[in-house]
């Protein structure tokens, strides 16, 4: 058995369906699907019931799974330490906005537990590069918030939260249980500035048939974002996880008709090095104890 047939296997026991755990691998179906009939046959047994809508784990598959992840989480420790016994002991963490502190201390201090002699640097960006400087090669993994352009990057949902309204507490609608964008055609948007990733900017920009989000104030931070609708009246959006702390006069309304924003871990999609395989690891393995991976 080789490692890499192990991934394969251990994507598609999660995913539960062979065209998403391709997709998460970065590569086509077909091949993904020849290397877990070929690890079935070498074992010489079923590991998964496959069905028109998906696939479900044989006891076998069950057993397997959990020795495989335990089999790769070793490996990724000790390519881990080897890189930092040669000198690779660095690594750079992107985060934006909230998402450092979505994903709590707790990443920390199992990373920190797992690779004690590793410095991390942590690199914030702003609203414009969701990315937080990955494609531009300035970190080596980030935390942020899908959906932007992934074009050569690998993303992994770790949790994923309803959207809200921001509003202040004396406006209209701030009384309401719940909002749709129609409630809010006509009012003034936020703006993200020019050259920010379009795909990142459709999701948080305000409806264009609306037309008045064009004159409202650019911001660039997620706390510009909240002051300009605490001094200006303007709306802003907001995933509602747990620990969104607001300003004072600042209140948050559901958004029914829009869809969840995806807490996600993300990398180049080359082969990423064992120091980011394992923070990766860590990541998913906290929150998927936590059962907030979606």
């Amino acid at each position: 058995m080789e490692l890499r047939t192990l991934r394969y296997f251990v994507a598609v026991a999660e995913e539960l369906h062979f065209g998403r755990a391709a997709a998460r691998l970065r590569m086509t179906q077909p091949p993904l699907s020849r290397a877990v009939k070929q690890l079935e046959t070498d074992l010489g047994c079923a590991l998964l019931l496959r069905s028109p809508t998906g696939v479900a784990l044989t006891p076998a598959g069950i057993s397997l799974y959990d020795e495989a992840r335990a089999l790769l989480a070793q490996a990724d420790e000790v390519r881990a330490r080897v890189a930092v016994a040669a000198g690779a002991d660095t690594l750079t963490v992107g985060t934006l906005a909230d998402s450092a502190e979505q994903v709590g201390t707790r990443l920390a201090t199992a990373y920190r537990q797992r690779h004690p002699g590793v410095r991390v640097r942590i690199r914030e960006a702003d609203l414009t590069d969701p990315t937080t400087g990955l494609r531009a090669g300035l970190v080596d993994v980030a935390l942020t918030r899908a959906p932007f352009d992934d074009t050569g990057i690998t993303t992994r949902v770790l949790r994923s939260d309803p959207v809200g309204v921001v509003l202040r507490v004396d406006d209209p609608l701030a009384d309401r249980d719940s909002l749709c964008s129609d409630d809010l055609t006509g009012r003034r948007w936020f703006r993200l500035p020019e050259g920010t990733d379009p795909v990142w900017q459709a999701f948080w920009s305000g409806p264009a048939e609306s037309g008045r989000h064009r004159d409202g104030p650019v911001v660039r931070t997620a706390h510009e974002c909240l002051q300009s609708v605490l001094w200006n009246g303007t709306v802003g959006l907001i995933p509602l996880g747990d620990g969104v702390g607001l300003p004072e006069g600042l209140t948050t309304v559901p958004l029914t008709d829009k869809p969840p924003s995806h807490l996600v871990i993300a990398w180049n999609s080359a082969e990423p090095g064992p120091l980011i395989r394992s923070f990766i690891h860590i990541a998913a393995a906290l929150h998927r104890r936590d059962g907030t991976v979606t």
